[in-house]
């Protein structure tokens, strides 16, 4: 990890080339690597040269790899988080977001939290299959599965590979009811699922809404859906009778702040009925991606914001204690809390908590029988 005051890159070593449509400037090697890679160059290029066409770096693709995991509930103790519960289709997300507090999971795998995060993905094509056996088995207790939570089920890869809708179908034929966050218009796309769910209250639905810039957003989440296009999805979630609220996260003080109060009326414009909110999170590799994005397409603000956000911190950029993680502390940060509960009984938001009903649960008899064949062929290949 770079030091304090260490520059972005080494003596010997050049930028990444800026990718559009990508979040991440970099591709640093992950933390737990022995070497690092970095960019150089071998001296032959000048520069009067104009790059030929056949010079030119192409695209920078999504490349996807099967996840070949065997279960697909991660459980969570977090304190400050409010499930114990949820799924993930996909690991790195698509999308981009620069601030995305999941980027260092990649460093698990062997990838950067850079540009692998948004390029090197991984599915989970046997998802709704292994949902499935693990709603169906005796020992499990059914509560709110979250969705979401880590990387965004309705990511773009989504609208050819459908592993969220699978999910989301299970998750309707055993009556276990779901609560999905998205910047993702493609959430609209199964409503058909998502109505019929609302009426067993079993759905919930929140769109992230970071920012009404259409600029900022375009380098800050470059492949997220447009914020007019968040809000038009809260509009026909909402049309449609599915409970649904609005994320105004993470609010970066002295970047995107100052519009928390303009977000949470759009919102409720579209028919958003609760919202929430969260500040900037810059764990392990965050730090300096998010630093070397904001010089980069802010340079103006770029001291500003890196202060404010310290100011939050305790001097630093981040805290992980659990509470302190989610809202800073200090005086910006009690003053983000206060005007965001302030807008919130203005404008009538969070009066109504649904409580998801989980008193509906029951395996259909498919599943039943599914499960009785499976145990049965693998008391039979214990005979070969």
């Amino acid at each position: 990890m770079k030091q304090p005051g260490e520059p972005l890159y080494p003596d010997d070593a050049i930028p990444e080339p800026q990718h559009n449509g990508r979040g991440a400037l970099s591709n640093a090697s992950s933390r737990y690597d022995s070497e690092k890679r970095i960019r150089t160059t071998d001296g032959w290029e000048t520069e009067s040269e104009t790059p030929s066409e056949d010079d030119l770096l192409p695209p920078l693709r999504t490349t996807l790899t099967r996840d070949a995991t065997r279960t697909i509930l991660a459980r969570n103790t977090s304190p400050d988080v409010p499930f114990d519960r949820s799924i993930n289709p996909y690991r790195g997300c698509e999308h981009g977001c620069i601030y995305c507090f999941a980027r260092p999971t990649h460093a698990y795998l062997g990838l950067s939290p850079g540009l692998d995060f948004e390029t090197k993905l991984l599915f989970k094509p046997d998802a709704a299959k292994l949902l499935t056996a693990e709603l169906a088995s005796p020992k499990y207790r059914c509560d709110v599965v979250a969705m979401g939570t880590n990387t965004d089920p309705y990511q773009p890869v989504e609208r050819e590979l459908k592993i969220t809708r699978q999910i989301v179908r299970v998750l309707s034929d055993f009556n276990n009811p779901v609560g999905i966050v998205t910047k993702n218009h493609l959430v609209t796309r199964d409503i058909d699922i998502l109505a019929d769910m609302a009426k067993r209250n079993l759905a919930e639905v929140f769109l992230s809404v970071t920012t009404l810039d259409k600029d900022l957003a375009r380098t800050m989440e470059p492949r997220a859906s447009a914020p007019h296009r968040r809000l038009d999805a809260i509009r026909k979630l909402a049309e449609a009778g599915v409970p649904v609220g609005v994320m105004t996260a993470p609010m970066i003080p002295g970047l995107n702040d100052h519009e928390m109060e303009a977000i949470l009326e759009a919102a409720v414009e579209a028919g958003a009925t609760r919202a929430g909110f969260t500040v900037l999170r810059l764990p392990l590799e965050i730090k300096d991606l998010f630093e070397e994005w904001l010089r980069t397409h802010r340079p103006d603000r770029a001291e500003r914001v890196l202060s404010l956000i310290r100011q939050m911190r305790g001097g630093a950029l981040y805290q992980a204690e659990f509470g302190l993680r989610m809202r800073g502390e200090g005086p910006i940060a009690q003053l983000l809390s206060a005007r965001f509960t302030a807008a919130v009984k203005r404008l009538g938001l969070n009066r109504i908590r649904y409580r998801l009903d989980t008193l509906r649960f029951a395996v259909p008899e498919s599943a039943r029988t599914a499960l009785v064949d499976a145990k049965r062929d693998a008391r039979q290949m214990k005979l070969f």
